[in-house]
């Protein structure tokens, strides 16, 4: 049974070679078609080659503690992944209703801007020590079922996190939430790149409107 919530998305691949770009996310992929609630959306790199980021994520030097750089996978048993597996897993995972792309930042950078079809659950919303009254319902959404009081993973969705950047916390702090709620190590990813690199890249964001865990207005 599909299950729909705020930035929930099927994406669709669109791919010809004569519709190619100068500027492609591949040699072969210029882009790629997403619908999110309804909403065509693509995901593409920006076509200017002069282009130059000029908001915080140009900043190089951040205080740490807290911001301290990521090891290449700071979780041992979760796979960390590029871009273009970002896209595939868009195309492949979530298009059949298998995986979630989410972002795991709190809403004040969400709202900032993120990677299209991303779905903003925020690292505390998992979080068992602050008794978080989102937990049972986020799992729901994940696919998992609660069998004689305890979460069976067995037919739960594969999960992809990210957050700002290799400097950031928001993302290891969410998965490793998750894996103390038992969510399985095999089926969550994370794009250590996050917003920075995707940035860098030059591939556009999405402004969403609204983010998990707030009231509608």
């Amino acid at each position: 049974m599909k299950r729909f919530l705020n930035g929930t998305l099927l994406s669709s691949l669109f791919l010809s070679s004569s519709f190619a770009l100068e500027v492609n996310l591949t040699k072969n992929l210029p882009y790629v078609n997403v619908d999110v609630n309804g909403k065509n959306v693509r995901i593409e790199r920006i076509q200017d080659t002069k282009h130059k980021l000029r908001n915080s994520y140009t900043k190089t030097s951040r205080p740490c503690p807290p911001f301290c750089i990521q090891k290449m996978e700071p979780i041992p048993g979760i796979h960390t992944v590029s871009e273009i597996d970002v896209v595939n897993f868009i195309k492949d995972k979530v298009e059949n209703n298998e995986g979630l792309l989410i972002d795991a930042r709190l809403p004040q950078w969400y709202m900032q801007g993120t990677i299209p079809g991303a779905l903003n659950v925020p690292f505390s919303v998992l979080s068992i020590s602050l008794g978080s009254q989102y937990i049972d319902q986020m799992l729901e959404l994940f696919a998992a079922e609660k069998k004689n009081g305890k979460w069976d993973f067995s037919d739960a969705m594969d999960l992809l996190v990210f957050d700002n950047g290799p400097w950031c916390q928001q993302g290891v702090a969410a998965m490793k939430n998750l894996v103390k709620l038992g969510y399985p190590k095999s089926k969550i990813k994370y794009y250590r790149g996050g917003m920075q690199y995707w940035q860098i890249l030059g591939i556009n964001l999405l402004k969403p409107k609204k983010t998990i865990g707030r009231d509608d207005e």
